[in-house]
């Protein structure tokens, strides 16, 4: 599959690299502290990875305003923290470094915290773009940022053939909006994320894509 394809987009946190769990219960305990609310570690981990819908009622529950949460939890988050605690998927790794095609990244990652990790982990040159989203431009679904992606790789509109994976049904949306498939990189099962995911591909692997 991975010579069908001019270029590779991909989502960063939850596809590429993930976090050792102690990190997010950390700092949602911390953010809870200062809302006067308690988070259990599986709320925490919704909170973190947004599980089926599960970050707004989490929030609705406990009577707390997401603009609020999301001010309260930019605060509480360490870059340098983050990044030492954000390891590479072993799949991921040796997919990247293997694939004879220009790869970038789209995610919703900030770059305050996108580039400690990427430098942490020593990645950053293995990628032509890193996109990250913001309101100027655009969360995905939103193709936006994607279509930022495409133009600074040179690949938008002119013929060639790309693909976006990820693990949220965003990165599906965002794909298909700008045009490219989606696969959906289904790092856990849909018992304990609360959704099944539809893309062009659906895998537990990166190398199931060889």
């Amino acid at each position: 599959m991975t010579t069908e394809y001019d270029f590779w987009l991909f989502d960063l946190d939850g596809t590429l690299v993930d976090i050792e769990p102690e990190y997010p219960r950390k700092v949602m305990g911390a953010v809870g502290d200062r809302l006067g609310v308690e988070f259990t570690d599986r709320e925490s981990d919704a909170l973190w990875y947004g599980f089926g819908g599960t970050r707004s009622e989490c929030l609705k529950e406990r009577d707390v305003e997401q603009k609020e949460f999301w001010r309260l939890f930019h605060e509480e988050e360490d870059p340098v923290a983050r990044a030492e605690a954000t390891y590479l998927y072993d799949d991921a790794e040796r997919f990247l470094t293997e694939l004879d095609a220009p790869a970038g990244l789209v995610t919703h990652c900030q770059q305050y915290l996108t580039e400690p990790v990427l430098d942490h982990l020593d990645i950053a040159d293995w990628f032509e773009t890193v996109v990250c989203c913001d309101d100027d431009i655009g969360w995905k679904p939103d193709p936006r940022p994607v279509e930022t992606a495409m133009r600074d790789m040179n690949v938008a509109h002119n013929g060639h053939s790309g693909v976006l994976a990820g693990d949220n049904p965003s990165d599906i949306g965002a794909a298909w909006n700008a045009g490219l498939d989606g696969v959906h990189v289904s790092r856990r099962p849909p018992s304990e994320t609360g959704r099944c995911v539809r893309g062009d591909r659906r895998v537990s692997s990166l190398l199931d894509l060889g």
